[in-house]
């Protein structure tokens, strides 16, 4: 399962944290009122009771008493339902089984004992209020009285509260996405800068007064940078100076194995042997060499100028005694492009030398196009790149599967650091990756090289 990024953890937070302040404040405040209501209500029946339970007594206390007539005289509304229970009979306008059954036995008990009760009730399916008043020995006064208007209103109060704990939960998203943003806007900056030092920028520099409790990290950071240009340059300018140094023997060697090499018919087999395998080892450290200063000299600028692409490939295929017609401009693609023509050369020479030496020998140059981008594409015809290796390869001194082998075979394991290092300066990528039918593909990606 993947991990949720520090933004939305914090925006999240925020926005848990504000659902459960508001819920809770929400839940708090539901609660006072509806008890604040019903107790309100509540005595507002009692005194609306007790005033019709001393109406009803006042019309019973004559020679003659007619409890439907007393009744009568109570001026309830529609609010209200006025029933008595005189001599063991029930009267009322609305009296029945509906109304008496619904009365608690326990209430009625108390109501018979003497003792005023109150108790809430639900009669079809709607919340009323019982208020119970003995009148006499044998007179006893019931009301009930409607709660569904607080009923509705108490929904309305739980919609409006959800309501408000919703957008406040809401609220606490956008703080918390809003305080993110700008908290991490300094991390983002080291993050941005890291990306253009490992492009190879390394001018790039953070401002140390940009926020005042960042200031150690940014001091850090760019003393960190300033350390590792420094020993990148004595890397490169050590193996400039090596390569330098190393090129006036090799000259001298490779002259001495020239002679040699003339003489062969005047010497025995084990001498031309041995003569033939220096004169290989000398060709291979030269290009050893060469592949180090042009290493070393990875940090100067792309120079952009207009070059027929289709002409240097096939010019590659031709050095290399392959068929000029592997060489495949796609229909939409222009046959010039902005590019540096030495890195772009040596790219195709370099990708051609590792499709003979591991890949059977190249069968196809495609040059297309991908936007504004240029796109080289080598196919080869061996075993393939298997999926592990396929970032490794472009590593100094990596040949296939011996990722970290630096021994054996005739290559110097360089020549795809410089093919990618080359798309680099250009801002493009080098990449491996199966071709369909078998065999691998490799792509160098140009960008801004047919804009």
């Amino acid at each position: 399962m993947r991990r949720l990024g520090l933004r939305a953890r914090v925006t999240t937070a925020f926005a848990v944290g504000a659902l459960l302040l508001s819920a809770s404040m929400a839940l708090v405040s539901y609660e006072l009122t509806r008890r604040t209501l019903l107790d309100e209500r509540e005595r507002t029946v009692l005194r609306a009771a007790y005033y019709d339970a001393a109406v009803v007594r006042a019309g019973l206390d004559v020679e003659n008493p007619d409890a439907a007539e007393a009744l009568r005289t109570l001026d309830t509304g529609t609010s209200r339902r006025a029933l008595m229970l005189l001599n063991g009979e029930w009267y009322g306008r609305v009296a029945g089984t509906g109304v008496t059954d619904a009365i608690p036995v326990r209430l009625n008990e108390l109501v018979m004992a003497g003792e005023p009760a109150v108790q809430r009730i639900r009669l079809d399916d709607q919340p009323y209020m019982l208020v119970g008043v003995p009148l006499s020995e044998s007179a006893f006064f019931y009301e009930i009285a409607s709660l569904r208007e607080l009923e509705q209103t108490f929904q309305v109060l739980a919609l409006a509260l959800t309501a408000v704990a919703i957008m406040v939960a809401g609220s606490g998203a956008a703080l918390g996405w809003y305080a993110t943003r700008h908290g991490l806007r300094p991390l983002t900056a080291v993050a941005d800068a890291a990306e253009r030092i490992a492009a190879g920028d390394f001018t790039t520099r953070l401002t140390p007064d940009t926020d005042p409790d960042l200031t150690r990290l940014s001091t850090s950071f760019n003393r960190m940078v300033d350390e590792l240009a420094q020993r990148i340059d004595r890397d490169r300018r050590f193996a400039a100076d090596v390569s330098h140094e190393l090129r006036s023997p090799l000259q001298t060697l490779a002259a001495a194995a020239s002679v040699l090499a003339r003489r062969r018919e005047n010497q025995d087999e084990r001498t031309a042997t041995a003569a033939r395998l220096v004169a290989d080892e000398i060709d291979r450290f030269q290009q050893l060499v060469n592949d180090l200063l042009d290493l070393a000299r990875g940090d100067q600028p792309v120079h952009r100028e207009p070059v027929e692409l289709t002409e240097l490939a096939r010019r590659a295929c031709r050095d290399r005694d392959l068929p000029e017609s592997m060489v495949h401009l796609a229909a939409d693609t222009p046959a010039t492009w902005q590019v540096d023509r030495r890195r772009v050369a040596q790219v195709l020479a370099n990708l051609l030398d590792n499709a003979e030496r591991y890949g059977a020998g190249p069968v196809a140059v495609r040059l297309l196009r991908a936007g504004d981008a240029g796109v080289i594409e080598v196919d080869d015809e061996g075993p393939g790149v298997p999926v592990e290796d396929r970032e490794a390869i472009f590593d100094r001194f990596v040949r296939g599967r011996a990722a970290h082998h630096r021994g054996g075979g005739d290559g110097s394991g360089l020549g795809l650091a410089l093919v990618a290092q080359h798309a680099a300066a250009h801002g493009g990528v080098a990449s491996a990756s199966d071709r369909p039918g078998g065999g691998a593909r490799f792509r160098v990606t140009l960008p801004g090289s047919l804009a």
